[in-house]
């Protein structure tokens, strides 16, 4: 770990905000009403979500290393304001037509009938969550001109959130490394990947289902609507397929999420 720890330690918590005056379309996203819903999906589960992550996290309060507690605090930060931020945002795209209540609902129950009674699985699915971010973060930031047409004020939001992401990617796999420590490391190679696993079924079932309920509330529905989200997903340049290599790399043994160095995809006015 102390090879890595000069990157764990060059995180900042921003203090941004979002307008909260300005007026979404439905089509936010440049115009894209797939994209749109899309994004508008993952920031409804954004909220609950990174509960989840601080929740896990803070479990290990009494058992986190010393050089690891400055980075748990500066993550648990970062987290509460892209929350906060999120939660301004969903209320924004809501007056704009967008109905997240089911949606919302519907993630909670997700999350407590999925909440691990151990703190470890926790953890690894914080974890493995925490990777996606990252790679979805570095899909955004290494594509500038994704957020073009959109709106200013709700493309810094990505862009800040995105940042940061980039930044803490590591943290709560650092915290794992040193829980997971006394398990034989074929026993936590596999509890990784397992892990991973589950988690990558549930995430794309849950926002698809998401998307394609968000995408009905635009009139967009039926079999042309979901093979635009597919395409848009796994088609030729889709999301998923351009994530997909980083995401296989979580599999890989010796995996570490600094690995990929990508701090340089940071925009200068938020280092």
């Amino acid at each position: 770990m102390s090879a890595r720890r000069p990157i764990l330690q060059q995180m900042c918590v921003r203090t941004w905000r979002l307008s909260r005056e300005i007026a979404p379309a439905r089509g936010w996203w440049n115009g894209d009403p797939v994209a749109s819903a899309w994004h508008t999906a993952l920031s409804a589960s954004f909220p609950r979500g990174e509960a989840y992550f601080i929740e896990s996290l803070r479990a290990f309060a009494e058992d986190t290393p010393a050089e690891l507690q400055a980075p748990v605090a500066q993550f648990i930060a970062q987290e509460a304001n892209h929350s906060r931020e999120h939660i301004a945002f969903n209320r924004l795209v809501g007056s704009a037509g967008f109905d997240l209540k089911k949606i919302d609902a519907r993630l909670a129950r997700f999350i407590e009938d999925n909440r691990s009674a151990y703190r470890l699985i926790n953890l690894v699915a914080t974890c493995a969550l925490e990777h996606f971010t990252a790679i979805l973060a570095h899909d955004l930031l290494a594509r500038p001109e994704a957020l073009a047409g959109t709106d200013p004020q709700i493309a810094a939001l990505w862009q800040w959130h995105a940042a940061e992401e980039i930044e803490h990617k590591a943290v709560a796999y650092d915290l794992w490394r040193h829980a997971a420590a006394p398990l034989a490391p074929r026993r936590r190679y596999m509890i990784r990947c397992l892990v991973m696993l589950k988690v990558t079924r549930n995430f794309l079932r849950e926002r698809w289902r998401d998307t394609h309920e968000l995408m009905a509330q635009q009139g967009l529905d039926g079999w042309r609507a979901r093979w635009a989200l597919l395409r848009y997903l796994a088609g030729p340049g889709g999301v998923l397929r351009r994530v997909g290599p980083a995401w296989a790399g979580w599999f890989r043994p010796g995996f570490h999420p600094w690995d990929v160095d990508d701090r340089a995809l940071i925009p200068p006015h938020l280092r």
